[in-house]
């Protein structure tokens, strides 16, 4: 009796319209993927021209909440309210493919983490040499205090790192929609007039995708946003997630593509080519190039924003899925399992090899075209979609045309290096 009150009341709940704490999961995904999406997004995508970044506009809403709602609903489906990504990768593959799965949604997450270490390392030093007219302090330590402010927002727990994303992307958001239409007066229309040819515009897309995938993601806080509402809303759980994933989608394209469009507009494909030569956000250029003493000022702080925003989320996967390599790897070897000192462990070797790539400061979008692009695909277009034809869990979600939109995007970003090298 009492078993059946609990499910009245998850159900009434899962009914229930949009609430505060709903909002508050909207923000920090929002937050999570919208970091890469207005730093790096606008040097690639508009190196290509007008016409393709169109095309582009078009299928990255739908991509991104079909993507995103399949790997909600593979989560959702578990029958045990605890069960992250990791658990239910284990729970339907069994123990072999759980371990290769974690391993590969670890190596889709991690690069992400290293590249907002790079990220917010250049755009501070751009900003104290460009802005303030300072000497540039030294690299390690610069990077070392940043990284080190970063995750101990971290540690101290989910609870107060939604409280600070959620204050961050408020301003943020405001920012940016100020940013885009402040851009409009120096906007170019001579781009519109350049039609490039057939071959090039696809050409342009296919190469692009990876980025956009990269851009729009926000998968690596999706586990736990929906054990989150498992929790609270039970068998309504998935339900629950399509409506949330489907504002987040809105939001995201909405206030991303504005951006992006305004800054391919307001530079040449020169300037864009020089931003990525000098491995600097575009707000950060835009800053050093643009007369404008708001953007001057303002460019460099909606990037630290974004990038904090958007590393808290992607911390929180890549540490959930090494921690369940440790873990699995521990237990198939009959050994014992220690929260205590595997949370030790990942905290150190997080924070050292973050640590490490910002000094070395390797080129953001080459790890983006080669690593984030093609590996988030993996685990978030396909391997959603092969488990709805394979667990009978994620039976009613079968033969629907939206299945095969989300493999076509997935196969499509995983094989566009491949073409770019024989390009």
């Amino acid at each position: 009796m009492q078993e059946e009150v609990m499910n009245t009341q998850v159900e009434s709940s899962g009914r229930q319209g949009w609430t505060r704490q709903d909002t508050t999961w909207m923000l920090s995904l929002f937050g999570t993927a919208v970091g890469a999406g207005i730093l790096f997004l606008p040097i690639n995508a508009g190196m290509g021209g007008f016409w393709p970044l169109v095309m582009m506009a078009i299928i990255i809403g739908p991509m991104t909440y079909l993507a995103h709602r399949g790997l909600s609903r593979f989560v959702c489906s578990s029958q045990r309210q605890s069960s992250d990504i990791t658990h239910v990768v284990e729970e339907y593959f069994g123990v072999g493919a759980g371990k290769a799965i974690t391993l590969l949604y670890f190596f889709a997450i991690y690069p992400i983490v290293l590249i907002y270490g790079v990220g917010i390392t250049n755009t501070i030093d751009s900003f104290i040499v460009n802005q303030l007219g300072m000497a540039s302090p030294p690299r390690w330590l610069l990077s070392g205090v940043l990284i080190l402010a970063m995750m101990s927002v971290m540690v101290s727990g989910e609870k107060f790192m939604l409280k600070v994303t959620q204050f961050l992307v408020y301003p943020l958001v405001a920012i940016l929609a100020f940013m885009s239409l402040y851009l409009i007066p120096s906007w170019k229309m001579d781009a519109l007039t350049q039609i490039p040819t057939t071959g090039e515009f696809l050409g342009t897309v296919w190469l692009t995708i990876p980025v956009l995938v990269f851009a729009f993601n926000h998968s690596p806080a999706i586990s736990q946003f929906s054990v989150s509402l498992k929790r609270e809303h039970g068998v309504n759980a998935a339900k629950k997630a399509d409506v949330i994933l489907r504002n987040t989608s809105m939001m995201l394209v909405g206030f991303v593509m504005l951006f992006v469009f305004s800054c391919v507009l307001s530079l040449s494909p020169a300037q864009l080519a020089e931003s990525k030569a000098q491995n600097l956000p575009i707000l950060s250029y835009l800053a050093n190039v643009h007369a404008s003493g708001f953007v001057s000022y303002f460019g460099p702080i909606i990037a630290v924003i974004a990038i904090v925003s958007s590393f808290f989320g992607h911390y929180l996967g890549a540490t959930e899925g090494l921690k369940g390599i440790i873990t699995k790897q521990l237990r198939s070897s009959n050994k014992e399992v220690s929260d205590k000192k595997i949370n030790k462990f990942i905290l150190g070797f997080m924070f050292f090899t973050i640590w490490g790539v910002a000094i070395i400061n390797p080129s953001i979008l080459g790890m983006i075209e080669a690593l984030g692009g093609p590996i988030i695909a993996a685990i978030l277009y396909l391997m959603p979609m092969y488990a709805v034809y394979k667990v009978p869990a994620l039976k009613a979600y079968r033969g629907r045309i939206s299945n095969i939109f989300v493999i076509i995007a997935g196969l499509l970003a995983m094989t566009a290096i491949l073409f770019g090298m024989m390009s």
